[in-house]
């Protein structure tokens, strides 16, 4: 007889099956190949996860989706798995990752275009990295042997500097979204003169983090100057294109930040030497233009003066010619006194001063 405590409905059967995944399998993360990918209405992405044998259906929201995918890649999901209200199995997917050379570099490929077509690389939106900045927020495993090169490098080159770790982990599904926080957080203190964003070597597949579209936005949009060192010398991710400054390594971003003592040194003496050159030709030359404005003031005086005497000596002569002593030299005389009969009256010429007597007269 059939046990009455065993008969479920369909609704009863998914629901206990769901705890079940629940409680056994809250996430699950498996690897395999995309197949039959799509967008439906712009925000929910369906696609297939499949090997040689068997395929797994898979649902996500887009705005999940930090990486470009297409089929044909490989890649490492976390999901949870469920079935749906209409019975079927899906694995409904919480992040994703690239798997192997190939697709991370097809990926990597895709997302720096788009980001490329935005102008986040652009040269114009980088920030200046100050030279011996004065606190520092280092994004970084505390356990990463690049976190501690760079400090290792960082306490020989410096002095006075403070150095604030935000721990975050650097692979893995959960690593994007940690520096993306760290990053958000590092701004909000707003009293930091750089943030260093730091991982030492790795594979392929662990550097991928870094070409993450969350973490490439988030050092985007950071006001504070980010400087990158991920990897060795020929890693370079989107990070590294987005930051402000980029090291080969994590001890060249030190070396990048703390220049050698002695350097500064020898750059500060150079630059008191060009500074020292540019001040004494810029006297020179400023000795050079107040000379040769003195002979054009000199020149403008002298055409003064000349205009002002050649002024006073027509004045001069026009008054020559009213003064009664130059008739005098023309050979005329001055009379002074009554012209009348007998009258004595005095003459003056221009040699001589007469008295003589008026014996007659006539009037004109």
């Amino acid at each position: 007889m059939e046990n009455q405590n065993q008969l479920l409905t369909p609704s009863d059967f998914i629901n206990i099956t769901n705890q079940t995944f629940d409680m056994t399998y809250s996430y699950v993360v498996i690897e395999g190949e995309v197949d039959s990918f799509k967008i439906n209405q712009g925000k929910f992405v369906f696609f297939n996860l499949k090997d040689e044998e068997s395929s797994l259906g898979c649902f996500m929201m887009r705005f999940n989706l930090h990486i470009p995918i297409e089929d044909g890649m490989k890649i490492r999901i976390k999901a949870h798995p469920k079935i749906t209200s209409w019975g079927k199995f899906s694995l409904t997917v919480e992040s994703l990752a690239p798997v192997g050379e190939g697709t991370i570099k097809k990926s990597f490929e895709k997302l720096k275009a788009q980001l490329e077509a935005e102008g986040l690389f652009n040269v114009e939106h980088k920030k200046p990295v100050p030279l011996w900045p004065k606190k520092v927020a280092v994004v970084s495993s505390k356990e990463a042997a690049g976190y501690g090169d760079f400090m290792r490098l960082a306490d020989d080159l410096t002095f006075g500097v403070e150095f604030d770790l935000y721990h975050v982990q650097v692979q893995g599904f959960v690593a994007p979204e940690m520096i993306e926080k760290a990053i958000s957080r590092v701004n909000n203190e707003d009293n930091y003169d750089a943030l260093v964003l730091i991982r030492g070597g790795g594979s392929t597949d662990d550097l991928a983090v870094f070409n993450d579209e969350r973490v490439v936005r988030a050092i985007y949009k950071s006001e504070i100057p980010v400087v990158t060192g991920i990897g060795h010398e020929i890693d370079v991710t989107l990070a590294d294109l987005v930051s402000d400054q980029r090291g080969a390594t994590p001890s060249h971003v030190a070396s990048l930040l703390f220049p050698d003592k002695k350097f500064i040194k020898d750059d500060l003496t150079r630059k008191m030497e060009d500074l020292k050159i540019y001040i004494n030709d810029s006297i020179d030359d400023n000795i050079n233009l107040i000379e040769d404005n003195l002979f054009d003031v000199k020149d403008i005086l002298n055409q003064k003066i000349d205009d002002k005497i050649n002024f006073m000596e027509n004045k001069i002569s026009v008054l020559n010619g009213y003064n009664p002593y130059s008739i005098l030299k023309k050979g005329y005389a001055i009379l002074r006194g009554e012209i009348e009969k007998n009258s004595v009256i005095d003459i003056e010429t221009d040699n001589y001063k007469i008295k003589a007597k008026v014996e007659e007269y006539d009037k004109k």
